[in-house]
C-alpha cells in the first residue's frame, strides 16, 4: 500500500512553493528600504502626485459606475419579474468577456471625431470641427466609463448571489410593515448584501488599478503608465520599483477592505429556513425602464463594441488570417495553456497540502501564495525581472570568470519569466476553485474508500478526480482566459520578436489600425465568453426563483 507524503513533506513543499510566489512582491516592497535617487526624486516633484490624483478619480469614478450597473441589475435581475429578466440574468455577464483596452480601442473608432458617429453628424449638419460640442472619449472620464462596463459583473456576480441568498421572511416582513420594493431593497436587502458588494466592488477596483492598455491609450496619467514610462524611458529600474511600491499601498488598502467585508459575511443569511424566492411583479413604466437599464449596459458594455469588431473584421479580413496571425494564436494559446496547466497543477499541490496538513504555517503559505491576484500585472512584471536579471548576471559573470563564456539570458527575457509572472499573477483563481471543489469531499469519504482498502492513490482516482473534475475544468478554463487577456506583464517580459494577441491588439490600436486590431481582439473576446456562460450557468441555478 502506497503511503501518502507525511506532515512534514506537505509543510515543507507548501511553504517553500508559497515563499518562491512571494519573491516578486517582497522584492517590490524591499524598495521602500532603498534610498531615493535622483529619477525618484525628480518624478515626485513632477508627475507623482499627478499619478496619485488620476488613481484616486479613476477608482471613484469606477465605484460610481459598477455600484450603479452592477447592484442595479442584481436586484432587478433577482428580485423582479420584467420581460427579458431571464435572458438578462446571465447575459449581463457578457461585458467580463471583453477587456477594458479592447472596450477602449472600440469606442474611439465609433465616438472619436473621424469615426462614424461624428462623421455622420457633420454631414447632416454641415458643421466643421469647433462649430459643436462632442463629449471627449480620450479622457479621464472617458477611461472610468470604459472600466465600469466591462467590470460591473463583478459586483453584479456577488450582489446577486447575495440577493437570492437571503432570506425570504426578512423580505416579507419588510412586506408586512408596508415597505414596498424601493423600501425594502434599501433598508433590508442593501445591508445584508453590503459585504458582498463591497468584495466585488473590491475586486473592480483592482483591476482598475492594474489597468494599463485603457489608460495609456486614452492619454491618463496613472500608476501603471508611469512604471512604464520610468522603466523604458528613464531606464530607472529602482524608480520603477518604488512605484510600483506605492501602487501596492492602494492594493493592500482595498485587500485590506475586502477582508473587513468577507468578516461580516455571516450577515447574509438571516435565518436557517429558505423558500423559494417570489419575485416582484413589474409592470407598466417600471417593467419598461427595468427592460431599458439592463439591455442599455449590455448593449453598451458587450453589444456595441462586438458588433464593430465584426463589422471592422469584415471589412479588413483580407490578408490578415494570414501564418502571422496563426503564429500569434500559437503563442497565446501555447502560452495560456502551459500557464492554466501548471496553475492547476500547483493549486491542487497547496489545497491537498492544506486539506491534509491545516496547521497555521500552512494557512498561512497558502494564503500568501494565492496574493499576487491582487497585485497588477505591471507590479509583478517588475518584481519579477529585477531578481531574474541579478540571478543571470550573477551566473553569466561566474561563468565569464571561470569558464570565459557567456551564459546570456537564462530566466529574464525568456518565457520562463512570463509564465512565472502568470503563476503568480493567476494561481489564486485556480486555488480559490479548487479549495471550492475539495470543501466538498467530506473525510469521511476518505475514511470509508480506506476501510474498503483503497490506497491514498486510488482514492484520490476514485473518488476525489470525479467529485472535482467540474471545479478543475473551471480553474483550467478561467486562468487560460486571464492568461490571454493579460497585457501590462506580457508587454514587460516577453522575448524579444515574440509576440500575443493581446500585445498585436495593443500594438496596432496605438498606432491608430483600429479596423486591424479587430481579429485579435474579436478571438480574445470569443475566447472568454465561454467561462462567462459557466459563471452565469452556476449563480443562475444557486437557487430556485418562483415568481408571484
Amino acid at each position: 500500500m502506497h503511503k501518502a507524503p507525511g506532515p512534514s513533506v506537505w509543510r515543507f513543499g507548501v511553504v517553500s512553493t508559497a515563499v518562491i510566489l512571494a519573491v516578486p512582491v517582497t522584492v517590490i516592497l524591499s524598495y521602500l528600504l532603498v534610498p531615493a535617487g535622483e529619477v525618484w526624486q525628480h518624478l515626485a516633484a513632477t508627475v507623482l502626485q499627478d499619478y496619485v490624483i488620476n488613481s484616486l478619480l479613476l477608482m471613484l469614478g469606477v465605484t460610481a459606475g459598477v455600484l450603479v450597473f452592477g447592484v442595479g441589475a442584481a436586484w432587478l435581475t433577482s428580485m423582479c419579474r420584467f420581460p427579458g429578466a431571464g435572458f438578462f440574468e446571465w447575459s449581463l455577464l457578457l461585458p467580463m468577456a471583453m477587456p477594458a483596452y479592447i472596450i477602449a480601442y472600440t469606442y474611439t473608432g465609433l465616438f472619436d471625431f473621424a469615426g462614424p458617429l461624428q462623421t455622420t453628424i457633420r454631414g447632416l449638419t454641415g458643421w466643421r470641427f469647433g462649430d459643436y460640442w462632442f463629449p471627449e472619449i480620450r479622457s479621464l472620464e472617458g477611461a472610468a466609463l470604459m472600466l465600469s462596463l466591462v467590470l460591473f459583473p463583478y459586483v453584479y456576480l456577488l450582489a446577486r448571489a447575495a440577493f437570492l441568498s437571503q432570506s425570504l421572511c426578512v423580505l416579507d416582513v419588510s412586506r408586512t410593515l408596508g415597505n414596498g420594493p424601493w423600501r425594502t431593497f434599501f433598508t433590508v436587502a442593501l445591508p445584508l448584501a453590503r459585504p458582498a458588494i463591497v468584495a466585488g466592488l473590491s475586486l473592480a477596483l483592482m483591476e482598475t488599478l492594474a489597468d494599463y492598455g485603457t489608460v495609456q491609450y486614452f492619454g491618463v496619467s496613472t500608476f501603471t503608465t508611469g512604471i512604464f514610462r520610468t522603466w523604458f524611458g528613464l531606464g530607472s529600474t529602482a524608480a520603477a520599483a518604488q512605484l510600483s511600491a506605492v501602487l501596492l499601498m492602494f492594493v493592500f488598502v482595498l485587500v485590506f477592505l475586502e477582508r473587513s467585508s468577507r468578516r461580516k459575511a455571516r450577515y447574509h443569511h438571516t435565518s436557517q429556513r429558505h423558500q423559494d424566492l417570489r419575485r416582484y411583479q413589474l409592470s407598466g413604466w417600471r417593467s419598461n425602464t427595468a427592460l431599458l437599464f439592463c439591455f442599455s449596459i449590455l448593449f453598451f458594455g458587450f453589444l456595441l463594441p462586438a458588433g464593430q469588431l465584426l463589422v471592422w473584421a469584415g471589412t479588413t479580413a483580407e490578408g490578415q488570417l494570414d501564418s502571422r496571425f496563426l503564429n500569434l494564436v500559437w503563442n497565446s494559446l501555447g502560452l495560456a495553456g502551459t500557464a492554466s496547466l501548471l496553475a492547476l497543477m500547483l493549486a491542487l499541490f497547496l489545497g491537498y497540502g492544506k486539506r491534509l496538513n491545516g496547521n497555521r504555517p500552512v494557512r498561512v503559505a497558502v494564503r500568501v501564495a494565492g496574493m499576487g491576484y491582487a497585485v497588477p500585472g505591471t507590479v509583478i512584471a517588475v518584481g519579477v525581472m529585477i531578481p531574474f536579471a541579478a540571478i543571470d548576471n550573477g551566473v553569466d559573470a561566474w561563468m565569464r570568470l571561470q569558464f570565459g563564456i557567456s551564459t546570456g539570458l537564462l530566466l529574464s527575457g525568456t518565457l520562463v519569466a512570463l509564465v512565472f509572472a502568470y503563476l503568480v499573477r493567476f494561481l489564486a483563481v485556480s486555488l480559490q476553485t479548487v479549495e471550492a471543489g475539495l470543501a466538498k469531499v467530506r473525510p469521511s469519504m476518505d475514511e470509508v474508500a480506506r476501510s474498503m482498502g483503497a490506497t491514498a492513490a486510488e482514492t484520490v482516482r476514485r473518488v476525489h478526480f470525479p467529485m472535482l473534475k467540474g471545479s478543475l475544468m473551471t480553474a483550467l478554463l478561467l486562468v487560460f482566459v486571464d492568461v490571454l487577456k493579460e497585457l501590462p506583464a506580457t508587454l514587460l517580459l516577453r522575448p524579444f520578436n515574440f509576440s500575443t494577441l493581446a500585445v498585436r491588439a495593443y500594438e496596432l490600436a496605438s498606432d491608430e489600425r483600429l479596423a486591424d486590431a479587430s481579429h485579435a481582439s474579436l478571438t480574445i473576446v470569443a475566447a472568454g465568453i465561454l467561462p462567462v456562460i459557466l459563471l452565469s450557468y452556476s449563480i443562475a441555478h444557486s437557487r430556485h426563483v418562483q415568481t408571484t
